[in-house]
């Protein structure tokens, strides 16, 4: 197949997403009083009304209507008033009474919106943007100056109730297909769930990541799902389909169905995109039909030809009364939205002077925000104005060291690690006053998880210091380029790369403990004299 920069010349993609959270934040379900556990014993938190026995009658989870109106605010949502919830009839066995509760052509949530920020290598698969000088716009994305800003159409947030689990034995990696039998667990039919529809406004599967991982986010920061994609609470089905470009009729659309990272998503899409390409070049005819993406063989495979809206038979629910949300309950809901993270991201370059791309990077989880914000709380408390130096570099240790070491132990909580405030504060002051280099803070940096140690004691007892006293330096210098007089006269004549070796012997004359920075200056006085 093509690889995606040359398919973009001739087609582009039309992708539109469909983002299902739990509300797992919420302590029972949706229509029923029965308690909310992921990892629970199979089928022990089960009612007559989830499993839809004859004469049960729903009740609705006012905390959950909290929640999808919460989600509804935060993405610039407009709030229904009056809407309804129907029935969504299917016969497959992880719904016990054949039919979902859902919401129908009024949802609680509608015609919301996103701005992403995409940037550095995330824009380079956007066809068409070197055309455009920061500050012009087509279709829907503006020119930055590192890249592009999207604004992406909400459709819809609606609310449902999730469907039961289904273990599929003796089939291949888990799968109906071969199975010799399935088993069923009703404990998380009747989840609240609420599902986030786009506007088909996405051109590349980098732009379908940074949205779903811009959703998780805010619904972090609002405080309604955990967001777990390891154990389901967060899914996504990605709808693509390609066009000549150019054109404006869309083209038959696929659905990848339960996307569960954002590598699969990104992944997914774009095998998607080169398949459909290849298959219509080839006179080949895309036809309408839900996919599943097999990260292991890298391609998508053919689950079912795709229901179309007639196939579920939707009729309003006839055990719940429509919805009215008066005034006052929206206010209410609104009161209690907490700092989003765009809002937040826009605080940090205002008050401590990051760059946009540092205060994006930052709140895209909100431990290492929390982290820096008390790491910035302590160093203003220890030295006044002066801590606005720190900023920068407390942000660079949190968005790479701290984010890296949480990355590779995802069991840890920063709250709980040897990592304070006050030891990172600590740390950068070291490394800013050129007690240790930059790469003996990371080092320091390790130590301090490793040996729940001060950052200074560390340094001490290791003997770390650096030397900066030019004196001393200079008389190094002056032995090594006396040593290589070979190198020195390749340097004066156009070799310059060698200012690295000629760095190294002197790092290594002074057992690394050398201020680089005072090391490369009087090597460049000295060689360009």
């Amino acid at each position: 197949m093509k690889k995606l920069e040359e398919i973009l010349k001739t087609w582009e993609p039309v992708i539109g997403l469909e983002i299902h959270a739990e509300l797992t934040t919420l302590n029972t379900k949706m229509f029923c009083g029965c308690k909310l556990e992921f990892g629970a014993a199979p089928n022990t938190h089960t009612c007559p009304v989830c499993l839809g026995l004859p004469g049960a009658l729903p009740v609705p989870n006012r905390a959950a209507i909290e929640s999808i109106v919460l989600a509804g605010l935060a993405t610039n949502c407009d709030i229904e008033k009056h809407s309804m919830f129907y029935r969504k009839n299917y016969m497959y066995p992880d719904m016990a009474k054949n039919f979902q509760t859902t919401q129908g052509p009024i949802a609680f949530c509608m015609r919301g919106h996103l701005d992403l920020d995409v940037d550095g290598a995330n824009a380079d698969e956007r066809y068409g943007l070197a055309d455009l000088k920061p500050g012009e716009s087509a279709d829907n994305i503006t020119r930055t100056e590192d890249g592009y800003v999207a604004h992406v159409g909400i459709t819809r947030i609606h609310m449902e109730e999730d469907a039961g689990k289904m273990v599929h034995i003796g089939g291949g990696e888990g799968r109906i297909a071969g199975a010799t039998h399935s088993l069923v667990d009703y404990n998380r039919a009747g989840t609240p769930l609420i599902e986030l529809v786009t506007e088909p406004d996405l051109r590349t599967p980098e732009e379908a990541r940074l949205f779903m991982q811009k959703l998780r986010q805010i619904y972090l920061a609002i405080g309604i799902s955990d967001c777990s994609m390891e154990e389901g609470s967060l899914r996504c089905d990605g709808n693509v389909s390609l066009r000549r470009r150019g054109t404006t009729e869309l083209g038959t659309k696929t659905e990848l169905k339960n996307m569960n990272s954002f590598k699969n998503l990104h992944d997914g899409l774009l095998y998607e995109i080169c398949r459909q390409a290849q298959v219509l070049e080839e006179g080949g005819i895309i036809y309408q039909e839900t996919r599943h993406w097999d990260p292991t063989a890298k391609r998508t495979i053919v689950m079912r030809v795709k229901e179309s809206a007639d196939d579920y038979r939707l009729f309003p629910e006839p055990d719940l009364a429509p919805y009215d949300l008066s005034d006052e309950f929206i206010e209410s809901v609104r009161a209690k939205l907490p700092e989003l993270p765009d809002d937040k991201a826009a605080r940090f370059q205002q008050e401590f002077g990051l760059s946009a791309y540092d205060a994006r990077h930052l709140v895209e989880h909100r431990s290492t925000a929390q982290f820096f914000e008390a790491c910035m709380s302590d160093a203003e408390r220890e030295l006044g104005s002066a801590a606005a130096k720190l900023a920068k570099p407390l942000a660079n240790l949190a968005i790479n060291d701290v984010s890296g070491w949480l990355n590779a132990n995802p069991d840890a909580v920063l709250d709980e690690s040897p990592l304070t405030p006050n030891r990172a504060v600590q740390l950068v002051q070291l490394v800013a006053d050129g007690t240790i280099s930059s790469k003996q803070g990371k080092e320091v940096f390790a130590a301090v998880i490793e040996e729940d140690a001060d950052p200074k004691a560390i340094v001490e007892d290791r003997g770390m210091q650096q030397v900066s006293d030019t004196g001393a330096i200079e008389a190094v210098v002056d032995a090594v380029l006396a040593e290589n007089p070979d190198k020195v006269e390749q340097y004066q004549g156009g070799k310059t790369g060698l200012i690295g070796f000629f760095v190294g012997q002197c790092m290594k004359r002074m057992q690394g403990k050398g201020n680089p920075q005072i090391i490369n200056e009087l090597l460049a006085n000295k060689l360009d004299a």
